[in-house]
């Protein structure tokens, strides 16, 4: 009978789950995925790497209830023939049988009424978040190679400074994901993405070099920039840190581009992250409802962010998020949640089994993959805004730095300690003046959310994180 299901997706986890229940098991929960994924990587005109594949594989967690709490399994396989998925099954239940009780393993606790148990509101609601669009398997691999060599070309086109090239990329990857499990969830969405990008070398008459990169992604071509367009900017942030040196170590105030400011304010998620609460391993514990950042700092993470657009021709279109999906990994609708709002630690990111431990409720973070129990994870996070421009947020700076780039993982999330290697432009008297690099930015997370001076206007969601500029009084930079 499986080995039937096995060319639907859905049918072969819901048997998956149901022979393990044949078996004893208490609960179980199965997730497959289908996939393509495409990717290719010119340099200097030619075609270097070029890949193309495809993947089927199963997932499936078992439980068995005992007085301590929960015995528990997880399996995966790729192999998806009436024998692979007999020995996927069959090992899980085994498995499970053997571990020790974990009073707070298990799958949700569903209400009675929960309205995404209802099929046709589950298919409404996935359908809405739009988040599959056939056009990007549509286009033809030689169209792909040839996006990224216009990409490239237009880079080394800009300057004659840029002769040389880290290469160009074009890659595109579409998804088919069910989860289903035996307190009568089932889910099914498909995804889409495509994106392009260019990272051209700059060089100087003394030989110095600096390399540059921009993209453009999306779920649809039809939100994709131009080729020449992305090429362009990436040689422009390339010719921009041409000349660049070090300055005398001080305290200045810090200026974050967005793309940099994305990491960093992104941390405020990652130390209230649930899992890390409960082991008392973060800056945050034990603040819940208290002030961890300053009154302008409101960081909300939402899995359900849907954009309208408009294209040139007037076209209307609905595009779901980079971090957006109809249901979390332990099959939880997905929400919104204000993490911090206004400086207050308001909410955790939570899946069902931390929240468990902390005697609290979900709120739908849970991340899963094929193998493992679930953990944690964000949809699509941001910054709310400010009203400057950048060009405001540095215009009354006498002294200080514009970050573009950082290097090393000098982030601690139990003490708050910062220290990452650093590239940027240098400010003087209100604006960018030279580019400056080999320095060290350091502070601790800690003051660096209270110290956050100003935040800017352009909030641009390139990933499934967006955070517009920031600046930061009263860093330390160290250099000559």
């Amino acid at each position: 009978m499986i080995a039937e299901a096995a060319t639907n997706l859905r049918s072969l986890a819901e048997e998956a789950v149901s022979r393990a229940l044949s078996l004893g098991a208490t609960d179980a929960e199965a997730v497959a995925v289908e996939s393509e994924e495409f990717a290719v990587n010119v340099r200097l005109g030619s075609v270097e790497q070029l890949t193309e594949s495809g993947s089927r594989a199963l997932g499936l967690r078992v439980f068995f209830e005992t007085p301590q709490g929960h015995q528990t399994a997880n399996t995966s396989t790729s192999d998806l023939s009436a024998e692979g998925l007999t020995r996927l099954i069959d090992g899980a239940v085994e498995l499970a049988r053997i571990t020790s009780p974990d009073p707070f393993a298990g799958l949700p606790d569903y209400g009675p009424d929960a309205p995404h148990l209802d099929p046709e509101a589950w298919q409404a609601r996935t359908d809405a978040l739009a988040l599959y669009f056939t056009d990007v398997d549509a286009i033809p691999p030689a169209e792909r190679i040839e996006i990224a060599r216009r990409c490239e070309a237009a880079a080394l086109a800009t300057d004659a400074r840029i002769q040389n090239s880290k290469g160009a990329d074009f890659d595109a990857s579409s998804s088919h994901r069910v989860m289903v499990n035996s307190r009568g969830f089932a889910g099914e969405y498909r995804r889409s993405y495509c994106g392009f990008s260019a990272t051209p070398i700059a060089q100087d008459s003394s030989g110095a070099m600096q390399s540059g990169y921009w993209y453009s992604s999306a779920r649809t071509s039809k939100l994709l920039d131009t080729p020449e367009a992305v090429g362009r900017i990436a040689a422009e942030r390339a010719l921009r840190l041409l000349g660049a040196r070090r300055v005398a170590t001080q305290r200045c105030p810090v200026v974050f581009a967005p793309e940099i400011a994305r990491g960093l304010m992104g941390n405020l998620l990652s130390a209230a992250d649930g899992d890390a609460i409960y082991r008392n391993s973060s800056m945050f514990s034990g603040k819940l409802g208290e002030q961890v950042a300053g009154e302008n700092i409101t960081m909300i993470d939402d899995g359900t962010m849907v954009f309208d657009h408009t294209l040139s021709t007037g076209e209307a279109i609905r595009v779901g998020g980079f971090g957006t999906s109809p249901f979390d990994g332990d099959g939880l609708p997905t929400r919104r949640t204000v993490i911090i709002d206004r400086g207050i630690l308001k909410s955790l990111m939570l899946n069902t089994y931390t929240a468990r431990k902390l005697s609290m409720q979900s709120t739908g973070k849970a991340s899963r993959g094929l193998a493992g129990a679930p953990g944690i994870g964000g949809g699509n996070y941001f910054l709310e805004p400010g009203d400057l421009t950048p060009e405001q947020i540095i215009a009354d700076i006498p002294n200080g730095l514009y970050v573009l780039q950082t290097m090393g993982f000098g982030v601690n999330l139990v003490t708050g300690d910062y220290s990452q290697g650093a590239t940027g432009l240098w400010i003087e008297n209100g604006e960018l003046a030279f580019p400056v690099e080999e320095i060290t930015i350091a502070g601790n997370l800690k003051d660096m959310f209270r110290n956050v001076a100003a935040i800017g206007n352009d909030l641009d969601f390139r990933s499934s994180g967006a955070v517009p500029t920031v600046r930061i009084e009263g860093m330390t930079i160290a250099g000559s």
